[in-house]
């Protein structure tokens, strides 16, 4: 069977290559007193808070299942609108939000309205794997500018005005970041998009993080940029991280008003809408109760990554840049594979997988810039289990 050329340019998603490996193992030593931890998944140990649930619950017995508006449920995108307006300061119409299944459905339907063949989009490297994948299921070019820690692994104004050329129809940010969980300075990211806007092109920003932002300099939306750049800005977001629905498949963007019926028309042919019960179920998530139990869950969160990041600095893995949100850190474990008598990052994960029944993902999904120096950890896990990780590489790293 012949295979189209857009399906052989989408690389393996190593991070669950790694996962399948840790899986197996995890079966063998279940029942040892060294089961498997998982640190190599980005995805919180937490679930949906109880009125959440009970909301899915009284949709599915009152019968509230049918086909919604493809844009979503009208009173989701108001609760959103809400959201941006209390927490962010952000003025955002709720005619601007488009419900879609996930932040992948949202990056889909973006690049597929705005990304023409041959059309190359700005990255930084590292940055998310399946980000760069959408690029070119548009049928553009992702094009991965190499970042350094100095500029917190994001881009700047200078490196997207040099890379720019008559192809570059924009770019991709990520703010907070996966794999780095470093945002892009509010000051930095207006250069950009000024520039970006400047050229007639594209600004879209992955914020799926940011309700996950642990200091006030980075906890502010793209969206809250000052007069047109503010309105003129994409954003994807989504109820995985933050209100900690990752299964429910449930997003949202944030477009130009005048690029939502274009969105609209999109999404009704391949998607027709979201599920109709997340939808429902995450009303609830807007709820008094609801928020204050979300943000006790960032405060614990951030209370791990100011636990665990200092104990890998101590343990030779150091991080280069304290994480300002989401829970990741990417550690340079150049020193401590050495110590294992390995080289590069992904051999380091599988030997801690081994030694110390660890799983940690190694670069080699973020980008071509230095990957095998470096390993991410996911935080989203409980204190205990960290506790137990950081006991583990002592005594594999000495």
């Amino acid at each position: 069977m012949k295979i189209s050329q857009r399906a052989q340019r989408i690389e393996p998603f190593y991070v669950m290559e790694v996962a399948k490996a840790a899986s197996a193992l995890a079966q063998q030593v279940a029942d040892t007193d060294s089961p498997m931890i998982f640190l190599n998944i980005g995805e919180p140990d937490f679930t949906a808070p109880p009125l959440v649930q009970q909301a899915a619950s009284r949709a599915i017995a009152q019968g509230n299942t049918q086909y919604t508006p493809a844009l979503g449920l009208p009173a989701l995108r108001e609760r959103i609108s809400g959201w941006y307006a209390s927490r962010f300061g952000a003025d955002v119409a709720p005619g601007r939000i488009v419900i879609t299944a996930g932040a992948s459905a949202a990056l889909q339907l973006a690049c597929l309205a705005l990304i023409e063949a041959g059309d190359e989009i700005l990255m930084p490297d590292p940055s998310y794997p399946c980000n760069r994948h959408f690029v070119s299921a548009a049928e553009g070019t992702s094009v991965l500018i190499p970042t350094t820690a100095e500029e917190r692994f994001q881009l700047t104004r200078e490196k997207v005005a040099a890379a720019w050329n008559d192809k570059t129809r924009g770019v991709l940010l990520a703010s907070p970041s996966n794999p780095t969980g470093t945002s892009i300075a509010p000051e930095e990211l207006q250069g950009i998009h000024e520039f970006v806007h400047s050229r007639g092109g594209i600004t879209l920003v992955d914020e799926i993080y940011l309700g996950l932002s642990y200091e006030e300099h980075f906890g502010h939306s793209a969206l809250a940029l000052s007069g047109e750049l503010g309105q003129s800005v994409i954003s994807i977001n989504s109820f995985s991280k933050y209100f900690s629905m990752t299964g429910w498949r449930l997003g949202w963007l944030v477009v130009p008003e005048a690029l939502t019926p274009v969105i609209e028309r999109i999404a009704q042919n391949l998607f027709i809408c979201a599920s109709t019960v997340a939808q429902h179920a995450a009303l609830a998530c807007f709820e008094p109760e609801t928020l204050l139990e979300y943000e006790r869950r960032r405060a614990e969160f951030k209370a791990r990554r100011d636990y665990f990041i200092p104990e890998l600095d101590r343990l030779g893995l150091n991080v280069p840049v304290m994480p300002d949100g989401a829970f990741y850190a990417y550690a340079d474990c150049t020193s401590a594979a050495a110590r294992l008598g390995v080289s590069g990052s992904w051999d380091f994960a599988f030997e801690l997988m081994k030694r110390a029944h660890l799983a940690v993902t190694p670069g080699r999904d973020f980008g071509h810039a230095a990957p095998e120096r470096f390993v991410r950890f996911s935080t989203a896990n409980s204190m205990a289990q960290l506790h137990e990780a950081v006991a583990r590489l002592e005594a594999v790293l000495g």
